[in-house]
C-alpha cells in the first residue's frame, strides 16, 4: 500500500514510517518545513514540503491533494492536530484516498475539553470536578474553589500552558497570564493526585482495533514525555471501546488519565496519535491500521522505549545529582532509533531542536509549543469549512 504520512517532524511520525516500510508498504511523508527529520528516512519513497496546515490551510490542503494524486497514495495517517484541517475536506479527500481519521465535528467535540468531559460525564466515566471559566473573574472563582487545581484552554494539548498550583509545574504560568473568554474558555479542575495512564488506539467502525496503554516515567521539563513504558491496558480498553462505539470513531484516538489508585479519572481525549505508537511493533502497527482483526490486539505490558536525543538534551539541563540517572537509561534503555540503521533523521533531529529552540526565544514560547508550530488547532475558524461544521464550531466557540 501506498502510504503518505503527515507531520513528518514528530518522533513517532518517524516510527510509523520505519515500521510501516518494514512490512512492505511504499512510504511517503510531508510536513511545512524541509529540516522535519522523520522526511530524511532511508525508508521512504518520497518526501514534500507543503504549506502550513494553520497558517496556509487552503495551500496545505490543496498540496496534500496534489500528492496524493501524483503519487497515487491509497492511505493518508496523520500525525498530529493538521488532522482538524484535512478533516474539513474529508469527502472530497476521501474521492481520493482514505483518510484516516474522522469527520471534523467528531475531532472537534473530542478537541474541546469542555464537550469532552461532558461527553465522559454522560457515559459513566469518572472525571475531576470541573468549572468552566469564560472570563477572567470566573477563572478567578474557579480557582479560588479547589485548595489544589489544574487549569488549561478547552482548545490545548499536554504540556502547554497548565496553570496549577501543585506539582512541579506550579507557578510556571501565571493566572494573570490567562484570558478565558466566550470563544476561548478555560476549563479549571481539581487535582488528581496519582501517575499518568495514557494510551493509544486504533479505532475502525467505532470497533479499537489495537491499543497501548503507556507511562512516561521521563519527561521534557515536567511536560511532554520522551521515556516510555507500556502498562496494563485493560481498564483503558474499556474505556477507548465506550468512546469508539458511542461516536462510531474511524481513525486514532489517544487518551490521558490519572490513575487515583481508586481507578482511572478521566483527564482528556487527543484524536490523533501519541507516543503510544513507540511501543508497537511493526506488525500491531499494521494490524491496528490496515488489517484490523475481530479481537483487539493490545500491547504488552513491560515494554520500554525512550527518545535518546530528547534524554541526551536533558542531561545537560538537570543539575549533576539528576545526571547519572539520565545516562543510566541511555545505556539500558532501549532508544527509538535502534536497530533501523537510518541516520539521516538523527542528524535533522539537530538541525530541527535548533530551528525549534531558536522559535521559542525568539517568539517567547516553550520548546513543545515551538515545534508544532504550524500543525496545532485551538479551536479557530477555519477557511473554507463546511456549513454544518462551520455552525458546529460556531456552536463550541459561541461565534
Amino acid at each position: 500500500m501506498r502510504i503518505l504520512i503527515t507531520s513528518s517532524r514528530l518522533p513517532f511520525a518517524l516510527d510509523m514510517v520505519r515500521k510501516l516500510a518494514a512490512r512492505g508498504h511504499d512510504l511517503y511523508a510531508s510536513d511545512s518545513y524541509e529540516v522535519a527529520p522523520g522526511s530524511h528516512s532511508r525508508y521512504l519513497a518520497g518526501h514534500f514540503v507543503t504549506a502550513a496546515a494553520s497558517a496556509e490551510t487552503e495551500a496545505f490542503i490543496a498540496d496534500v491533494e496534489r500528492i496524493v494524486r501524483e503519487n497515487e497514495i491509497e492511505l493518508v495517517v496523520p500525525a498530529f492536530e493538521e488532522a482538524f484541517y484535512l478533516a474539513t475536506r474529508h469527502a472530497a479527500l476521501s474521492e481520493r484516498t482514505i483518510l484516516f481519521t474522522a469527520p471534523f465535528k467528531t475531532l472537534a467535540r473530542l478537541h474541546d475539553k469542555d464537550r469532552f468531559t461532558q461527553l465522559a460525564e454522560r457515559l459513566g466515566l469518572p472525571t475531576p470536578t470541573t468549572v468552566v471559566a469564560r472570563s477572567d473573574e470566573e477563572l478567578r472563582e474557579g480557582i479560588e474553589r479547589f485548595p489544589r487545581y489544574f487549569a488549561r484552554a478547552a482548545f490545548s494539548r499536554g504540556g502547554v500552558s497548565l496553570l496549577t498550583n501543585t506539582g512541579p509545574l506550579a507557578g510556571k504560568l501565571e493566572g494573570s497570564d490567562c484570558h478565558p473568554s466566550e470563544s476561548s474558555p478555560w476549563l479549571v479542575q481539581e487535582f488528581v493526585e496519582g501517575p499518568m495512564h495514557c494510551t493509544y488506539s486504533t479505532l475502525h467502525g467505532g470497533r479499537v482495533t489495537a491499543h497501548c496503554a503507556y507511562r512516561a516515567p521521563r519527561q521534557w521539563q515536567h511536560s511532554t514525555g520522551i521515556q516510555f513504558e507500556s502498562i496494563d491496558g485493560g481498564p483503558s480498553l474499556e474505556v477507548a471501546t465506550r468512546l469508539g462505539a458511542e461516536l462510531d470513531y474511524t481513525g486514532q484516538m489517544s487518551l490521558d488519565f490519572v490513575d487515583s489508585g481508586d481507578g482511572l479519572m478521566m483527564i482528556e481525549c487527543n484524536p490523533r496519535p501519541t507516543d503510544g505508537v513507540l511501543l508497537m511493533t511493526a506488525e500491531e502497527l499494521e494490524r491496528g491500521l490496515l488489517a484490523p482483526t475481530i479481537e483487539t490486539l493490545q500491547v504488552e505490558a513491560g515494554r520500554s522505549e525512550e527518545l535518546d536525543f530528547a534524554v541526551l538534551g536533558q542531561v545537560f539541563r538537570e543539575s549533576p545529582k539528576q545526571m547519572p540517572s539520565s545516562i543510566h537509561d541511555l545505556a539500558t534503555i532501549k532508544g527509538t532509533d535502534s536497530g533501523w540503521h537510518d541516520e539521516m533523521p538523527q542528524l535533522f533531529s539537530f538541525l530541527a531542536f535548533a530551528h525549534h529552540e531558536r522559535m521559542s526565544i525568539e517568539e517567547r514560547k516553550g520548546l513543545f509549543e515551538a515545534m508544532s508550530d504550524g500543525i496545532t488547532w485551538d479551536g479557530q475558524q477555519i477557511p473554507g469549512l463546511p456549513d454544518a461544521d462551520a455552525a458546529y464550531l460556531a456552536e463550541l466557540t459561541g461565534d
